[in-house]
């Protein structure tokens, strides 16, 4: 499939849209109908114009194919008469059974799978953004060299990338997309290093980190835009933020917290995307609340919430089985909802028991003010971290600290003044001097 750079609005590719479905099988847990749409929506965020979009029923699956004979030829006389290019087929193909629909059908077919990481690779903009794609997207074509290349036989020697003896294409490019792999993880983990080193001078400088997470298409931008006062990229189309930001908030109580936006999830998220978004997604695991925007007038926002759970679940294995950080629902997109379906969430809500979703609407601002609030309080509800240089004579500050939390190390720096990182709850941390704190980089300076 061509790049954004290659395509332009006047030339936009023709697809259509299959989702298959195994009648012998138990009823899926989410409606096909709202599954294709879906699936359409996907295909139309990578500028595709949409022919047509259906589901596929099938008695049992072609290990060849994975469509049966005759959804074959149908679908080959379909994309004709359509002038459809590319057949997206809303599941998870082998590597033999797309080159074999790719060969029968005359048209460039792309899974699921292939689907999320285009669209990821068309919106990344910063180079971690880039890095973390391109591994995924080397990751998934590895496993799609598949006698593509047998008839280039290389049988001349070499050194290096130039070959050995008798070696095929195919074993070049594996051993090319292999060294490329190792090039990027090592990249990543530069950046994982930096981003680690800048969330713990954010914590040691008092400031919780607040981070949205959500379904794909839940409004996390808009609502990070509507809290911050920021202008990240927010349309009503699956990922359209794919490159984390964070903003500092000033809260009503004058405390102030980072708060963060990062990529949507969704049904079926690519393993190969979760282990190459690591970088981005350890924000998740550091942070110290995590706020779940939930699209509350969708019909599946329960099955989207289990989703996004089921990837947070994930997300924390991938992390060594770490515990993630308390989980705070906001209901956005309640304006969609009428009084009476409003009031019969809530109340459903209430009764499951635990701490009560907090409605509000990023459009017309309702309930951000509560949302905010409640953010406060959970926020700084926590103990943190901090590091400090008081002046020798400041033994007034350094009983405060004693007597309000923990020291956990204590130091003379060369011109006499005192280096000390101290445990205090999140609420006593927000009080100190900000004159006061020092980050570790400063520290190590002395």
């Amino acid at each position: 499939m061509r790049t954004e750079a290659d395509t332009r609005p006047d030339e936009r590719q023709t697809a259509l849209v299959i989702l298959p479905q195994l009648l012998s099988a138990a009823p899926p847990p989410r409606d096909p109908a709202l599954r294709l749409d879906e699936a359409k929506g996907l295909a139309e965020a990578l500028d595709l114009d949409v022919a047509d979009a259906a589901i596929a029923r099938l008695r049992g699956l072609n290990p060849a194919t994975f469509l049966g004979e005759g959804r074959v030829a149908a679908l080959k006389e379909q994309a004709a008469e359509a002038g459809a290019a590319v057949v997206v087929v809303d599941a998870a193909l082998s590597p033999v059974q797309q080159r074999n629909l790719e060969n029968a059908l005359a048209a460039k077919v792309v899974d699921r799978t292939g689907l999320i990481l285009e669209i990821f690779a068309r919106r990344a903009r910063t180079r971690e953004g880039r890095l973390q794609v391109e591994l995924a997207r080397l990751a998934y074509e590895r496993s799609r060299l598949v006698r593509t290349w047998t008839h280039l036989e290389r049988q001349r020697g070499g050194l290096g990338k130039t070959g050995g003896p008798g070696e095929t294409q195919i074993e070049l490019d594996r051993r090319q997309i292999a060294d490329r792999i190792t090039r990027l993880k090592r990249e990543l983990d530069d950046v994982r290093r930096t981003r680690g080193l800048q969330r713990r001078a954010r914590a040691r400088a008092g400031y919780p980190a607040v981070v949205l997470v959500g379904y794909t298409n839940a409004g996390k931008s808009s609502l990070f835009n509507r809290i911050a006062s920021a202008d990240v990229l927010a349309k009503d189309m699956p990922f359209a933020t794919l490159d984390p930001t964070a903003r500092l908030i000033k809260l009503a109580s004058g405390r102030a917290v980072i708060v963060a936006d990062t990529v949507g999830f969704i049904t079926d998220l690519p393993t190969e995307l979760i282990a190459a978004f690591r970088a981005t997604l350890e924000a998740v695991m550091e942070a110290d609340l995590l706020v779940h925007v939930r699209d509350i007038a969708h019909p599946e926002t329960e099955a989207q919430r289990a989703d996004v759970l089921a990837v947070l679940a994930q997300v924390a294995k991938e992390n060594e089985g770490r515990a993630l950080p308390p989980i705070m629902e906001a209901w956005n997109k309640i304006d969609r909802l009428d009084a009476e379906r409003r009031e019969g969430r809530l109340n459903r809500a209430a009764k499951q028991g635990g701490e009560p979703p907090l409605p509000v609407s990023a459009l017309t601002g309702e309930g951000i003010d509560a949302l905010l609030q409640r953010i406060d309080q959970a926020a700084f509800g926590a103990s943190r971290l901090v590091d400090l240089v008081l002046d020798p004579a400041d033994g007034r500050t350094r009983a405060w600290i004693a007597s309000r939390g923990k020291i956990l190390d204590e130091r003379v720096l060369g011109d006499g003044r005192i280096a000390l990182t101290a445990e205090l709850a999140g609420d006593d941390a927000a009080r100190l001097d900000p004159a006061l704190l020092a980050t570790p980089e400063r520290l190590a300076a002395e």
